[in-house]
């Protein structure tokens, strides 16, 4: 080790009893030359907090000696747990990053960074703030998984000294704890330090509930502690005339756990019976199966409630046999049985890849670390496909609360997915180009449509078509945070494109005044126009026009006379012409519902862009009446316009069995479909509201005139200013 790491010890330094407890820990496991670069780091990190306390009144270092402990459970190596004592001297004391670099190394610098909050960065919103404190953080988990071991053990110190902290703050930081930090800890397996992140987090949030809850249960521990005991032993008979040498443990579920059932279920707490479960490990997965098949004979087991997790891990590594027994008095017993090894990965989860490092190399701690990277990575590119921080938010949730299915590809391979997945979640879990594509898919080698939700043991074979695009009606039933990213992503990618191209068309009509056109006009001047406009590009800027978030009128002005002659000096405009085709970035009117041979006006409106309605449409009148029309464009329909478009009517009838299925049947035969329909009943008559699909005003009138032939239809017609 370089005697330049090395930190100038002074005769002040003193060391804590907790810092004391933390070196003789984990010189356990650290070799003596490690041991001195934890102590440099701990007497630097004591004199950057010098002066400084908590909010408990306690000295600053307590709170970093107290997170290295807990790393130090774990097991986990020099360089993580100086990071540990140092994780807050960037942001608390003004020492660089440099500095630290300088004194331990580039990687504890590294994930000092990483661990370290915005705090010097102002943001809108409390949701801005936590959304970019994460999006640092998964960066540099992507480059290193121990920033948030870190952060893990930073958020659990801070949870059990919660306290002292106002009861606004504590009410904030448990729920963002349950919600987030639970179950990332969850997600990689470290059991332990989730558990208690859940209780605390309970505790915190509703803390009326949490008390009473533990009253109950201590008052049951007394009254059930025989029956546990009887059980424990009976299963340690039962395994050692199996021939199995196993260590058993009873425990109690948590009190977070039997909550969550309760409120799931709407159980009172005497309806909770399985509030005990027991423990089984064995020196190998043979033996895993032994004790099972032992355990099955000793109590019956409960139908459907037996996981193999041991053939089929959990994403985040976590093997076991689980299996709810018939115990005695009718009290259901949750069994688990798994390896020495196995029961390693369940408490530490991903920190057991470096409690293995340097014992030589282990497939199953590899392959979980590989697991947890390529997760990491996923929540990254969630980040990126993201358009806001509530989107991110939302998507991360998604993410971290799957209450997993496991299914199989055409090729026999396992994906796990959430409950409750559909058909489109499992094509972006395979691919995202194979998301974008889908049409359909097999399920068992059956024909099934996109929105079916999938079933464990499912094989599934996705059938794509090059020219599909994903549907935005999708997002109302995906249920992983890929796939909806994905889909929002590609939405607001074509949804840009198609308005740069309308954007275009609006500008040219404007520019077509000073005859001259977006081509004739020069870069130099198109960067001049989007810097002071705010905008980004010269395709941002177009793209801002076609949203109603600049006037073409002005922008072409602008572009076409440099020296600022009078905008109203502007003559008229040639009309857009209106195909039908422009996607996204024009919108027809749900108050009018225009059709091709109707009279149209175009408004623009801010963050929507063209919208179109009818000249007669109350909406453009009132624009007229308050003679604001800035935003008012000409507009015109195209020739040979092939599509339908939604058209809004309605007919009153005699009261007669049978009336709607003939209505719908002469719909139907005029070519039409009908997107939605509302029923008006009173003594007498029914009133119809149809919306239905009309290629053209021609088209209508077709419609209308085979309706005529329904001798119950005492009137009909379009409705109109909706």
């Amino acid at each position: 080790m370089s005697e330049a790491i090395l930190y100038d010890l002074n005769d002040s330094a003193v060391i804590t009893s907790k810092a004391g407890l933390l070196f003789d820990e984990v010189s356990q496991y650290l070799k003596s030359e490690d041991m001195v670069l934890l102590k440099n780091a701990y007497f630097f990190s004591q004199e950057a907090h010098s002066g400084q306390f908590r909010k408990s009144g306690e000295p600053y270092i307590s709170h970093p000696v107290a997170v290295a402990r807990i790393l130090g459970e774990l097991h986990l190596d020099t360089t993580t747990l100086a990071a540990a004592l140092l994780h807050d001297v960037v942001e608390d004391t003004g020492i660089l990053k440099e500095a630290i670099s300088k004194r331990f190394g580039s990687s504890v610098a590294e994930l000092v960074d990483g661990v370290s909050k915005l705090d010097r960065i102002k943001f809108q919103t409390q949701a801005d703030m936590q959304v970019e404190n994460f999006r640092k953080m998964l960066l540099a988990m992507a480059q290193d998984i121990r920033v948030i071991l870190i952060k893990l053990a930073d958020r659990l110190h801070n949870m059990r000294t919660l306290e002292v902290m106002p009861q606004e703050k504590q009410l904030r930081i448990a729920r963002e704890t349950l919600e987030i930090y639970a179950p990332i800890a969850h997600r990689l397996g470290l059991e332990n330090i989730y558990q208690e992140l859940q209780e605390l987090g309970f505790c915190f949030s509703y803390p009326t509930r949490y008390k009473v809850l533990l009253k109950a249960i201590k008052a049951a521990r007394g009254n059930r502690r025989e029956v546990v005991g009887k059980i424990l032993e009976a299963t340690k008979q039962r395994l050692q005339e199996a021939g199995l040498d196993a260590m058993v443990t009873g425990r109690e579920k948590h009190l977070y756990s039997i909550y969550k059932k309760m409120a799931g279920k709407h159980l009172r707490f005497s309806d909770v019976l399985d509030i005990y479960g027991f423990r089984v490990v064995v020196k190998d997965v043979s033996s895993c199966y032994v004790a099972l098949g032992a355990l099955h004979s000793l109590y019956k087991p409960i139908p459907g409630k037996f996981k193999d997790y041991i053939a089929i891990p959990k994403p985040n590594g976590y093997q076991s046999l689980h299996s709810t027994l018939l115990g005695p008095y009718g009290l259901p017993i949750e069994i688990q049985i798994r390896t020495q090894e196995m029961h390693h990965i369940a408490e530490a989860g991903v920190a057991s890849h470096w409690l293995y490092k340097n014992k030589g190399s282990d497939t199953a701690m590899d392959d979980l670390y590989m697991k947890a990277n390529q997760w990491m990575k996923g929540l990254l590119e969630t980040l990126n496909d993201s358009s806001d921080s509530l989107e991110f938010l939302e998507h991360l949730k998604v993410d971290l609360f799957p209450g997993e299915i496991y299914v199989f590809t055409p090729q026999g391979k396992i994906l796990t997915l959430p409950r409750g997945a559909t058909i489109v979640d499992f094509a972006y879990a395979v691919h995202t180009d194979i998301g974008n594509c889908c049409v359909a898919a097999r399920i068992n080698g059956e024909i099934t449509p996109l929105r079916t939700r999938l079933r464990s043991g499912d094989r599934v074979e996705i059938i794509t078509a090059p020219a599909a695009k994903p549907n935005p009606v999708w997002l109302s039933y995906v249920a992983t945070g890929r796939a909806r990213s994905s889909i929002r992503y590609f939405l607001r990618t074509i949804q840009y494109d198609e308005s740069i191209r309308l954007g275009e068309r609006l500008l040219n009509q404007a520019l077509h005044s000073f005859g001259t056109s977006a081509e004739a006009i020069e870069p130099s001047q198109w960067e001049k126009l989007a810097r002071e406009s705010g905008a980004k590009s010269k395709e941002a800027l177009l793209a801002d026009i076609a949203l109603g978030k600049q006037l073409a009128a002005v922008i072409a002005k602008r572009l076409a006379t440099p020296s600022g002659e009078s905008i109203s000096n502007i003559e008229g405009n040639n009309s857009i012409t209106i195909l039908g085709t422009e996607g996204m970035a024009v919108k027809f009117a749900r108050c009018c519902y225009p059709i091709p041979g109707d009279g149209i006006v175009g408004l623009i409106k801010k963050d929507q862009g063209l919208v179109i309605h009818t000249q007669d449409c109350s909406a453009v009148i009132r624009i007229k009446d308050h003679k604001n029309i800035d935003n008012q464009l000409d507009v015109i329909w195209g020739t040979n316009i092939d599509r339908t478009f939604p058209v809004n009517i309605f007919m009153t009838v005699v009261n007669k069995s049978g009336v709607l299925a003939r209505v719908t049947a002469e719909i139907a035969k005029a070519d039409s479909n009908i997107d939605d329909i509302t029923l008006e009943n009173d003594k007498d008559y029914t009133t119809m509201r149809f919306i239905l699909q009309a290629r053209d005003r021609q088209h209508l009138a077709q419609i209308f005139r085979r309706l005529k032939h329904i001798g119950e239809i005492v009137k009909m017609g379009r409705i109109r200013n909706q």
